[in-house]
């Protein structure tokens, strides 16, 4: 090296000889260069001589102000020749160049895992020291990187710095963020080696990978069950516990598990982020969205092993296989009545407790079942969908339809076990094995006669009642009992 001035041979030659001439008066630190100790001591003094003229950061060395001024003027001359990125600190630029390399020069003294970069060590480093020296100035929380303190200080705040923008949903840390925008995007990044299933989160991808390993490695402590994911048995163990910690603050519905309260709280909102790309149709449940675009798909993924029937949701395979099985899980507690599902229990318990939570908004009808509600607003639409290929005929209930259409074909699948007789319809059966049993359920209220059917009872009722529903137009009776006839 050569240099124009003597003195700057001079002070190159320091580094050659090792010699630090300049001591520090306040510590034990010697620096080699004059303008080097000036510069130290300014910790100790707090001197910040180079001030920001955009804001008001000040600085102890002139080198970062001029690096800080580039936040201001969006100056990145540090450019990377392997991508496109550019930096405004040229240490920024050689750490991004170890991610092409792959260089790790950072080691840790415990084990043998390697870094790119001294701060990601320094945070790995405090995994084996148990140090947090962030502390919660708002709870009892610390943390081992400041980082991870911001993060947790936004559920104190309610600060929400992140947010979408496809549909304004705000987050409080970016990572929810991106994994959220999958939901526009319909990304699916992480790919399950054993099968065509994709997923948009990691952890999706690790809880699905044990369906195919069969791991199940969480066992319940109060029956034989066991679970692929924590979160399932801490879910299923509601169940013996009756715990439900999760209130909504609309209603007084609580649950279990904290997604089921989620969904739960879009009834309220009327929010339904998921979006079908096929239609317009929109979900407030992610599972329902997947099980919906099976529709246009076609695709029925879950196969039962015991025939060859297969199901677009897996929810319907474990029903369905219960046919093969015969297990009803489900029993009523009040008469001891099983069922294979859950909803067949719900609806057979408003038997006992005379629920009717189904409201006919025309009339004042109400109704324990979703479906026999919408069967009954045909009357007032006068809607009749299930239409007769055989003739014109045309009903507002499928069920109808299917016992229609045995007229045309002759079919009577509902055979008598006492005699050969069959019947097209399951109450005509009913009405006919009455006679052998001699059952007459339908009793009067106004004498003692009984009947075996109901339109009997109906017709001697009007015995009591005097009513004669049924009324000629071609004779007057008054005349007919005078002995004259007009036609």
């Amino acid at each position: 090296m050569t240099f124009s001035q003597n003195n700057h041979l001079i002070t190159h030659m320091i580094i050659h000889t090792e010699e630090k001439p300049y001591q520090c008066s306040q510590c034990d630190m010697a620096l080699s260069q004059k303008s080097s100790i000036i510069t130290h001591m300014r910790i100790h003094t707090t001197e910040k001589p180079y001030q920001c003229c955009q804001c008001d950061m000040a600085f102890s060395q002139n080198n970062n102000l001029i690096t800080h001024m580039r936040i201001h003027t969006g100056n990145k001359p540090y450019q990377c020749s392997q991508c496109d990125v550019a930096f405004s600190q040229n240490n920024n630029l050689i750490t991004n160049m170890r991610i092409h390399t792959g260089d790790k020069i950072y080691q840790c003294s415990q084990f043998k895992k390697t870094f790119s970069r001294n701060g990601d060590l320094k945070q790995h480093q405090s995994i084996h020291s148990g140090e947090k020296p962030y502390q919660c100035s708002q709870c009892d929380m610390d943390f081992s990187q400041n980082s991870h303190l911001i993060t947790h200080m936004r559920i104190h705040t309610g600060e929400k710095p992140y947010q979408c923008i496809q549909c304004n949903k705000t987050f409080s840390h970016n990572s929810p963020l991106i994994t959220h925008m999958r939901i526009h995007t319909g990304e699916k990044p992480y790919q399950c080696s054993q099968c065509d299933m994709a997923f948009s989160q990691n952890n999706n991808l690790i809880r699905h990978m044990k369906i195919h390993i069969g791991e199940k490695p969480y066992q319940c402590s109060h029956c034989d069950k066991s679970f692929s994911i924590k979160n399932s048995l801490i879910n299923h163990q509601g169940i013996h516990t009756g715990e439900r910690p999760y209130q909504c603050r609309q209603c007084d519905k609580a649950f279990s598990d904290s997604g089921h309260l989620i969904r739960h709280q879009r009834i309220h909102t009327g929010e339904k982020p998921y979006q079908c790309s096929q239609c317009d149709k929109a979900f407030s449940n992610n599972g329902d969205l997947i099980r919906h675009k099976r529709i246009h798909t076609g695709e029925k993924p879950y196969q039962c092993r015991q025939c060859d029937k297969a199901f677009s949701d897996s929810g319907d395979l474990i029903r369905h296989k219960r046919i093969h099985t015969g297990e009803k899980p489900y029993q009523c507690s009040l008469c001891g009545k099983a069922f294979s599902d859950s909803g067949h229990l719900t609806r057979h318990q408003r038997i006992h407790t005379g629920e009717k939570p189904y409201h006919c908004s025309q009339c004042n009808k109400v109704f324990s079942h979703n479906s026999h509600l919408i069967t009954h607003m045909r009357i007032h639409t006068g809607k009749k969908q299930y239409q007769c290929s055989q003739c014109d005929k045309a009903f507002s209930n499928n069920s109808h339809l299917i016992t229609h259409m045995r007229i045309h074909t002759g079919e009577k699948p509902y055979q008598c076990i006492q005699c050969d007789k069959a019947f097209s319809n399951n109450s005509d059966l009913i009405r006919h094995s009455r006679i052998h049993t001699g059952e007459k359920p339908y009793r009067c209220n106004q004498c003692v006669k009984v009947f075996s059917q109901n339109s009997h009872l109906i017709t001697h009722m009007r015995i009591h009642t005097g009513e004669k529903p049924y009324q000629c137009n071609a004779l007057d009776v008054t005349k007919l009992s005078q002995g004259i006839v007009i036609l």
